[in-house]
């Protein structure tokens, strides 16, 4: 029987800070492939050192995509994200065998790897009500309200997100069917590639000692300056980001400096810890740590490729 030669996409998973950016460039190097980025907040231009975006030498040594796409003023979702991806592989697959991609966000790594459910198409005037709503009388309003239509998807989805809940409620409000019941539970993985999995697992002592360092330099870097500048952007939801909500709340005089950067290390730390919970369901991942060599992982990785 005539075997056919799957395109491959080789998929880097981890919590924020684990080292998904270096093995991800150290890979492409040694299998001539590019860098496709799942980080949901490094599409945006405008956020720059709160993101920990690649370095400019890191961006220079292999292509990246979806990096430094969008503006935060610019809508976007997850929906969106996958058709654009799907494009570009199309066109990328003409010219190479192998595409990796690298990020933390694990919903929008799910829409490549998985599909997405089919959803009701909302009217835009639909969602306009609902942001306005949001704006006037604030996020607990909509929380209330999706408790009341969609139990399940409350107790589900992160209610500090105002993306998350506008989209649960406008479905479930429109459809007149909560939006819960669209979600089919777990999709099988795609079958028109071959998928290779490699996540980070690093020991809790030094993903957070990493995750400390990294949010020092930040500050070292100028994220305060930065934040500043974006300050008439702060009710967006790109905005919405460790890193920035807290420098924002000491601007406004809510906390001192100190306590922004301890709830900057802080809030990094849960969000890790919730990163790891969804990347545990994958299978057939290559797990690794802190003690791993990236030339063992690349060797072992291009074994289970041949």
């Amino acid at each position: 029987m005539l075997k056919i030669n799957k395109k491959k996409l080789i998929v880097i998973i981890g919590p924020t800070a684990s080292g998904k950016t270096a093995l991800g460039i150290k890979i492409a190097s040694e299998l001539n492939s590019e860098i496709i980025s799942a980080d949901s907040r490094q599409f945006y231009k405008e956020l720059k050192i709160g993101t920990a975006k690649p370095s400019k030498s890191e961006l220079s040594a292999i292509n990246h995509y979806f990096i430094n796409n969008l503006s935060v003023i610019e809508e976007y979702s997850v929906g969106k994200y996958k058709e654009e991806v799907e494009l570009f592989l199309t066109e990328y697959f003409k010219l190479k065998d192998t595409a990796i991609i690298v990020g933390g966000s694990g919903l929008f790594i799910d829409v490549i790897i998985k599909g997405i459910d089919n959803m009701p198409k909302v009217p835009k005037e639909f969602r306009e009500e609902l942001n306005k709503s949001f704006k006037t009388n604030g996020l607990n309003s909509l929380i209330k309200k999706l408790k009341e239509v969609d139990l399940l998807s409350y107790k589900k989805i992160d209610l500090k997100n105002p993306q998350r809940v506008i989209r649960a409620l406008e479905v479930s409000l429109y459809s007149k069917v909560p939006y819960s019941s669209f979600h089919k539970g777990m999709r099988k993985l795609r079958n028109d590639i071959d998928l290779y999995f490699i996540g980070y697992n690093l020991s809790k002592e030094i993903l957070y000692k990493r995750i400390n360092k990294r949010v020092d330099k930040m500050i070292e870097d100028g994220l305060v300056n930065e934040v500043k500048n974006l300050r008439k952007y702060k009710n967006l939801n790109a905005l919405n980001t460790v890193g920035y909500k807290e420098i924002f709340d000491f601007l406004d005089s809510k906390i001192n400096f100190d306590e922004a950067i301890e709830q900057i290390k802080s809030n990094t730390k849960k969000y890790s810890k919730r990163q790891m919970t969804w990347f545990k369901k994958y299978k057939n991942v290559i797990w690794i740590d802190e003690n791993d060599k990236l030339d063992q992982v690349i060797n072992k990785l291009k074994k289970s490729i041949i």
